[in-house]
């Protein structure tokens, strides 16, 4: 693996006309995302998986994408507001022998909402999705089996 791999489950919505959602489509998506992520952290060149987590139009995608290229990284890309959420992640990790670490961009959900209005229609989350992924987050923790826990605050922008 030359470079980092970013997988975000929404990018299997994508169709020549836009990003299309339907609630099978979601499952297919998610599904293709799990072994995406199966195949990659498969890679013997694979150290990390960085899962990047927390409300929709946070910033995850745009933290993400300033990050330094590192070999051996593997970036998932998702709301993932529960324990229940980042279980299945975190058990196709432990199964690779691959180190798992959270990172929460932490987004008051004004500032997830204005993030979601700049986004391009297609792209857009109906905003009683944000507020249900606000209403559910659970916080990352080591107690998860992640091997560390970073918190950015998207008011700060700080990467």
């Amino acid at each position: 693996m030359s470079a980092a791999v970013v997988i975000d489950p929404d990018a299997f919505l994508d169709t020549e006309r836009g990003r299309v959602w339907t609630p099978e489509r979601n499952a297919e998506a998610w599904r293709l995302a799990l072994a995406a992520l199966r195949a990659a952290l498969a890679a013997d060149s694979v150290e990390r998986l960085v899962v990047v987590c927390g409300l929709q139009g946070a910033g995850k995608s745009t933290w993400i994408a300033r990050q330094r290229p590192q070999l051996g990284r593997v970036y998932f890309d998702a709301a993932l507001p529960g324990r229940r959420h980042r279980t299945p992640i975190l058990a196709i990790a432990r199964a690779c022998g691959v180190a798992a670490e959270a990172v929460w961009i932490r987004a008051p959900l004004a500032v997830a909402l204005e993030g979601n209005r700049r986004r391009a229609a297609d792209r857009q989350v109906p905003e009683e999705s944000i507020r249900s992924v606000d209403r559910l987050f659970e916080p990352p923790s080591r107690a998860e089996g992640f091997a560390a826990v970073r918190i950015v605050d998207a008011t700060s922008r700080a990467g």
